[in-house]
């Protein structure tokens, strides 16, 4: 693959207009916690989480007669193809265009997303039979945690195995997310979670964390989180969630400078449980909090809350749903991929 590449505008075309176009769209996830946050009993890690209706990553790859990157995480998602297709042997030269993208250093799992996004589009545009595991495999995501790739692939609200000797973490239960509950996201623009070295760096001498500890937060998530959401019995679910999320919080308060990376999120949230909401938390290493409401109108009635709260006048809030699949991705060719812009799908 060419070793130089354009960050530019691409609606300066590189490209023949004709030439065929694959587009994907993917969605942020919430990460609620691991069932062992040290990684160091016999069953390590193990996460639970739901795949969101927004925020989106969505691109667009064709081959090209030079290469250009442009959009949003452009930079990273040129060293994502780079790596694919060189691990694959393909030498050609790319159009791609990010049209929109999850924010980083969020919690939202904007990396694993970017690197399937670009590693499905890669496959499906030059006739690679490439599975998101094998995508992440390749690119070195989903080490600890396989809810993105999950989610990526089905949606919906996934618990998946952890890393189990030497591979992947492998989808244990699926449960789709009931349609007309909501959830509150309040964004911090102004702090990032932690992210790649300081991310090791936070799992490498880990506190101690029991089997008995690891075992009762999983027969939570498996009897009665998951079930509750079967069920659509909003209570236990949201009892659960926050139990995890509080046994998350004191884990690694000393890593993320407390129990929220932000405090102004922090603020928000304990706001919002005296108000009486009990699903609610911090997504990964955040700062993205989220809150859990039974319908739209209760999701307005906390989105109100919170608001008020927000005394910094600094945090974004955004109501979202779940979302039950996976990723879109789409073969355009002809005229179809001639009416492609740097716009987005």
């Amino acid at each position: 693959m060419p070793t130089e590449t354009t960050f530019t505008d691409l609606s300066q075309s590189h490209t023949d207009d004709l030439e065929p176009a694959v587009t994907v769209a993917t969605t942020a996830r919430l990460h609620f916690g691991f069932l062992d946050p040290s990684g160091r009993t016999s069953c390590p890690f193990g996460s639970f989480g739901l795949s969101l209706d927004r925020p989106w990553t969505r691109l667009t790859l064709r081959h090209a007669r030079e290469e250009a990157f442009s959009g949003p995480e452009a930079r990273r998602a040129a060293r994502y193809l780079r790596a694919i297709a060189e691990a694959r042997g393909v030498d050609n030269a790319y159009w791609l265009d990010i049209s929109e993208a999850i924010p980083s250093h969020a919690g939202l799992g904007s990396g694993t997303q970017l690197a399937l996004a670009v590693g499905a589009a890669f496959a499906a545009l030059e006739g690679l039979d490439l599975s998101p595991p094998d995508i992440a495999a390749l690119l070195g995501r989903g080490a600890r945690s396989g809810i993105g790739i999950a989610t990526f692939e089905t949606g919906g609200a996934v618990l998946d195995s952890g890393p189990r000797y030497g591979t992947l973490p492998q989808l244990v239960a699926r449960v789709p997310f009931p349609r007309s509950w909501r959830t509150l996201l309040i964004f911090d623009p102004e702090t990032k979670g932690l992210d790649g070295a300081d991310e090791i760096a936070a799992f490498e001498s880990p506190p101690a964390y029991s089997e008995d500890a690891r075992a009762a937060l999983e027969a939570l998530i498996v009897k009665r989180a998951l079930p509750a959401l079967k069920d659509q019995d909003f209570g236990v679910f949201c009892e659960e969630v926050g139990h995890l999320q509080a046994r998350m919080g004191d884990y690694f308060a000393a890593r993320q400078g407390g129990i929220f990376t932000s405090p102004r999120v922090g603020v928000v949230l304990e706001v919002l449980r005296a108000a009486g909401v009990t699903g609610l938390g911090q997504s990964s290493w955040g700062p993205t909090g989220f809150a859990f409401a039974e319908s739209e109108s209760e999701a307005k009635r906390l989105f109100e809350i919170a608001s008020e709260a927000d005394t910094s006048a600094s945090l974004r809030l955004v109501l979202a749903g779940g979302r039950n699949e996976g990723a879109e991705i789409t073969r355009l060719r002809g005229r179809d991929a001639k009416n492609l812009d740097s716009s987005g799908i």
